[in-house]
């Protein structure tokens, strides 16, 4: 800090510097990482990386009734939605630590 309290700033842009490297590398990771969900007790389950991107839905056959597409339906849409729960928790907690730096305390940066 400079005298009567003025924020060093290549200090600030170093920090800055290092919260964008650290976000980049967390936003990597759950990019990398998959998460599944469920629905029926495990009659359909639906992959999906932290980010948020499908990679794979598994309909075992007992799911199958053609004369009921819209229970099939329904349990798919459950699985996404157990599949999304996870990569949103996922994502808090691997964005979380960055994120606290972020909220309340004025960008967590000395000086503001």
């Amino acid at each position: 800090m400079f005298p009567g309290g003025q924020p060093d700033m290549a200090q600030l842009l170093q920090q800055a510097q290092q919260m964008q490297q650290q976000l980049v590398a967390a936003q990597e990771e759950l990019a990398r990482t998959e998460v599944t969900g469920s629905a029926g007790g495990g009659l359909v389950t639906a992959t999906m990386t932290g980010s948020g991107d499908v990679t794979a839905i598994t309909i075992t056959p007992a799911a199958v009734d053609p004369d009921d597409l819209e229970t099939l339906q329904d349990l798919v849409v459950a699985a996404l939605h157990d599949a999304k729960r996870a990569a949103d928790e996922l994502a808090a907690n691997t964005m979380g630590p960055l994120a606290g730096g972020l909220g309340g305390g004025g960008l967590g940066l000395p000086g503001f």
